[in-house]
């Protein structure tokens, strides 16, 4: 009796093991999309700002092309 107890425990922790064997690797895998969408929204947002930059810029010239034409009232 004592025996199949022994044996049955056994078997829980092997299950138990291989869960928690996969769930390890699954996080594993978590950590590692979780990095790369870091990576990508860093990029986006370097390129957001790099347009905003331009944006700016294009502002500036617009303005200084209205003045010129007197095309905006002061």
């Amino acid at each position: 009796m004592a025996e199949d107890i022994d044996s049955l425990v056994l078997e829980h922790l092997r299950r138990i093991r291989a869960s928690q064997e996969r769930t390890e690797l699954d996080m594993s895998e978590l950590k590692s999309r979780v990095s790369s969408l870091k990576s990508v929204t860093g990029q986006v947002l370097n390129l957001l700002g790099t347009m905003n930059q331009r944006m700016d810029r294009f502002d500036e010239r617009l303005g200084r092309i209205e003045r010129r034409l007197d095309l905006v009232e002061a």
